[in-house]
């Protein structure tokens, strides 16, 4: 059973809590799909600076990286059991492609990872794993990334990258959750929904001098990172399909794609 690469936009911690059209999709999108063997999570919230870091936790613990939200948040536990075995399967896999590797033990899922899964996996029945990106990687290096991890959906492993369509935090404050998205934020999301199902990868590697308003959708690059680990785990000739659109806040765009 070979599963497709997911690229989920998980957006604000609120989203575990708090009704939406994107909530709503990840409840239903674990439905809709195999069970799969383990799942591999690339989230925006675990960096590393030198290679890449792969947790071996057994019982990895939910790490509440966030402040200032209710406390119903930090009162949400996720007990899924870790991926050991896959994690040290994906730990080979990249040093065989190059990269250094480093294995922590201990490193729990922080909310890229527990809170989309919590939706869509509610009885946390499926073993989870982590991946880091690197900081100040570009998009090629995480489209590798993908690519090294990417025998492992051969193995019946779901593998995930997990940030954001578009991600400017200084714009949010403020904003209704159902506030329409201004011109710029669209903008930048119907140029990247054009290249991503037309697997435009140069384009794509070059997205932040290329697509309207990249930076100011992106000041950092931590959240669509993700995307290129997961577009990378389904090879170089890809189907990209969009699962799901919407906005949150106005300039949050919460865009879910499949990899095939």
């Amino acid at each position: 059973m070979s599963l497709p690469a997911l690229f989920i936009s998980h957006g604000s911690p609120m989203l575990a809590i708090e009704d939406s059209p994107a909530h709503q999709f990840l409840v239903g999108l674990g439905k809709s799909m195999p069970q799969p063997k383990a799942i591999v999570v690339a989230s925006a919230h675990w960096e590393s600076v030198n290679g890449v870091a792969v947790s071996l936790a057994a019982h990895p613990e939910t790490i509440h990286d966030f402040g200032g939200f209710p406390e119903a948040l930090f009162e949400i536990h996720y007990p899924a059991q870790g991926a050991p075995a896959i994690a040290t399967r994906a730990a080979d896999l990249l040093e065989a492609a190059g990269f250094a590797v480093r294995r922590s033990h201990d490193r729990g899922l922080d909310h890229g990872a527990w809170v989309p899964l919590r939706l869509m996996y509610p009885k946390a029945d499926v073993p989870i794993t982590q991946v880091s990106i690197r900081r100040g990687a570009s998009p090629a290096e995480h489209e590798r990334i993908g690519m090294a991890l990417g025998k492992l959906r051969e193995e019946g492993v779901l593998i995930i990258g997990s940030g954001a369509f578009t991600h400017n935090l200084y714009a949010l404050r403020g904003a209704a959750l159902n506030q329409d998205a201004p011109a710029w934020v669209r903008d930048f999301g119907e140029w990247m929904h054009a290249r991503l199902v037309e697997n435009q990868r140069e384009a794509l590697r070059h997205y932040r001098t290329q697509a309207p308003f990249a930076v100011r959708n992106h000041p950092t690059e931590d959240h669509v990172l993700p995307l290129f680990v997961a577009m990378g785990a389904a090879g170089d000739f890809t189907k990209a399909e969009r699962l799901h659109t919407s906005h949150q806040y106005g300039v949050l765009a919460m865009d879910m794609y499949a990899f095939t």
